[in-house]
């Protein structure tokens, strides 16, 4: 078992990376409550194979959990969802003593952080994150949030989990799709902070998650220094800028503004959030080329990293891209009406700019 500790102003919290895991969470989740009462919150998918599972466990640690579902994807991420959960919530007899379990992928966590930030105005959470996207990146950090008609994330709080439990075997249950958009986001990180991961990751893997693999076991713990370093760089950033107020936590916004424009444009749900980072990582680059001193060569070699993990680098001919430049300004990027956008100079390097223009941005999305 692998551990990256995160630090964030007041708070101090483990995530802990490895196989087995979900064996233990009884204990390991004991360790940080005295209480008994928990929801275990997981979507349909996810509950089907690990719900009843993790509550057994649970139940053997002396603490009596709720397990409620919802919905899978994007869709769920809404306010009338938080809404019927905190609803949920009452009805389960849970109070301020109480803490919940966010068990799933970037969505569900998302909406259980932010869902745990306001229920009893505050109650602590436990991050169990099960695709490859939500363990190399939203499991820790502090954001949690919805979404909203006008924009992607409007809607949200600081939230910090009081620990991140990453349990590598639950990727052998992924589907293709869903496994590959995760490396989008290791990808970014060894754009933005560390090229020897750029490196690591480039190539394509060649095996895939799954117990009937035999090259699954061998993989595991690859893919466990994956989640490690991915997960260090982020908590790095955190630690220095915990609520983006000095230009350094916004790094890791690198291919979102353009990224989140695009999967809105898109409408929630058609595009995977780690498809439309890639496409958004391609239009930052075609930016960095032009605004940053990226050389052509290190585009292509983003390009080519992207897809060697099957991940879109171009949209479709019919894509509304009229709907990208209206989705854009909603964008929380966006300050007094200029755009603070993330260039990279070179793969391991990059820096947020202001100079960077609308034009620009149409002359990306014309790339793509």
């Amino acid at each position: 078992m692998k551990s990256v500790e995160v630090r964030a102003g007041q708070h101090r919290y483990e995530a802990l990376i490895g196989s087995g895991l979900l064996a233990q969470i009884g204990p390991l989740v004991r360790r940080h409550f005295s209480g008994d009462r928990c929801a275990v919150v997981s979507d349909a998918n996810v509950a089907r194979l690990l719900g009843a599972k993790v509550c057994d466990r649970l139940r053997e640690a002396g603490f009596r959990p709720e397990l409620i579902t919802i919905a899978a994807g994007e869709g769920a991420k809404s306010i009338a969802q938080a809404s019927a959960l905190c609803e949920q919530l009452g009805a389960a007899g849970l109070d301020r003593s109480s803490f919940l379990v966010a068990l799933g992928g970037g969505v569900l966590i998302d909406l259980t952080g932010f869902v745990a930030s306001i229920y009893m105005r505050g109650i602590p959470y436990v991050s169990v994150p099960t695709t490859l996207l939500a363990q190399v990146d939203g499991c820790i950090g502090g954001k949690t949030g919805v979404n909203s008609s006008a924009g992607k994330n409007l809607l949200g709080s600081f939230h910090h989990p009081v620990l991140v439990i990453a349990n590598i075997d639950t990727l052998a249950t992924l589907p293709d799709r869903i496994w590959h958009e995760g490396f989008a986001e290791v990808i970014k990180h060894g754009i933005i902070r560390d090229a020897e991961l750029f490196s690591m990751v480039a190539q394509a893997c060649h095996w895939q998650p799954s117990d009937d693999n035999p090259n699954w076991k061998l993989a595991r713990p690859k893919l466990a220094l994956l989640v490690e370093r991915s997960l260090a760089i982020k908590a790095a950033i955190v630690a220095a800028d915990e609520r983006e107020r000095n230009d350094i936590r916004a790094l890791l916004n690198f291919g979102h503004t353009i990224g989140h424009a695009i999967e809105s444009a898109a409408g929630y749900g058609e595009l995977l959030h780690g498809e439309a980072l890639s496409l958004g990582m391609i239009a930052a680059a075609h930016v960095s080329v032009r605004r940053a001193g990226l050389s052509p060569r290190e585009l292509d070699e983003i390009s080519a990293a992207l897809q060697a993990h099957h991940l879109p680098t171009a949209l479709p001919p019919d894509f509304p891209r009229a709907k990208i430049f209206e989705a854009l300004p909603r964008d929380k990027k966006f300050v007094n009406g200029r755009i603070r956008f993330v260039v990279a100079h070179a793969i391991g390097h990059a820096s947020i700019t202001n100079e960077v223009t609308m034009g620009d941005l149409e002359g990306a999305v014309a790339a793509l």
